[in-house]
């Protein structure tokens, strides 16, 4: 199964970082958050990715290209005029990325619908480029087959300016809208499970996926929620960048399920 990650915003509220490479590819322990995002999928059995870039997407395309050499112990031979490389061992993950250039001004219902041709008919899963999560994707996946919705949504808890989500007793999200001050309800937290019947909501690359589409889909009873109490961030701001950097150097980040290699 597919697993499509939005990666190509500007990253405008930790500029700080931002306006040096796409938000998605700030570092936390020395790698990507984009990096720790795929490995959580990859723990799970998912192993091949879809990334929507746009604003700096050649960072990502070029730290892709260099990830297996950096990955690996190499001898490079250059004797006898010659130049040959040899792979001893290397300790990249088996993982198929594809990097695709959405669009620099693209909004994020755009973004899916421009890689519409990479997934075809096929059930897929989507999440943001700027944050991690101790979620079970595979629990995820059953609960989302066992309530046959379009979209299925986790739903998470914490104050973040994210869109809110009104769930009933059986899971279905009856409306979705932005989030105001005064709310203290689940938001959305990503990490979603979506139908390939998604791409008929999406027009074009003004499309926001969290707009009309996921208003239409709660009207129509299409969209459900998921309900993760455990750990999940985002990365908006620099002091949630320190946050997270503070949680891995200490060994007890939530989101690290995998054996280092």
């Amino acid at each position: 199964m597919k697993v499509v990650i939005l990666a190509g915003g500007y990253g405008t509220r930790i500029s700080e970082e931002s306006h040096l490479k796409p938000k998605p590819m700030i570092e936390i322990g020395g790698k990507p958050i984009l990096w720790h995002i795929m490995k959580e999928y990859s723990f799970c059995g998912f192993n091949d990715f879809i990334i929507c870039a746009g604003y700096k997407q050649h960072v990502i395309k070029e730290w892709f290209a260099d990830y297996f050499l950096h990955n690996s112990d190499i001898t490079f031979n250059f004797k006898n005029g010659e130049d040959e490389m040899i792979v001893h061992n290397q300790h990249c993950e088996p993982w198929e990325v594809t990097v695709v250039d959405t669009g620099l001004d693209t909004m994020t219902g755009g973004r899916i619908k421009r890689v519409q041709k990479f997934i075809g008919e096929h059930t897929f899963m989507l999440t943001y480029g700027d944050g991690v999560c101790d979620i079970n994707i595979n629990k995820l996946l059953s609960f989302h087959k066992k309530m046959n919705k379009t979209v299925t949504i986790t739903a998470v808890t914490l104050g973040q300016s994210k869109g809110i989500l009104d769930i009933g007793l059986d899971n279905e999200i009856k409306s979705f809208r932005e989030k105001s001050e005064d709310d203290d309800s689940r938001i959305n937290g990503g990490y979603m499970v979506l139908e390939p019947a998604i791409f008929d909501y999406l027009e074009d690359d003004k499309t926001i996926f969290e707009r009309a589409p996921l208003n239409i889909l709660a009207k129509e009873g299409q969209l459900c929620a998921y309900n993760h109490d455990g750990f999940w961030q985002c990365m908006d701001t620099k002091r949630e960048m320190e946050k997270l950097e503070e949680l891995w150097m200490s060994g007890q980040a939530p989101w690290k399920k995998w054996n280092d290699n």
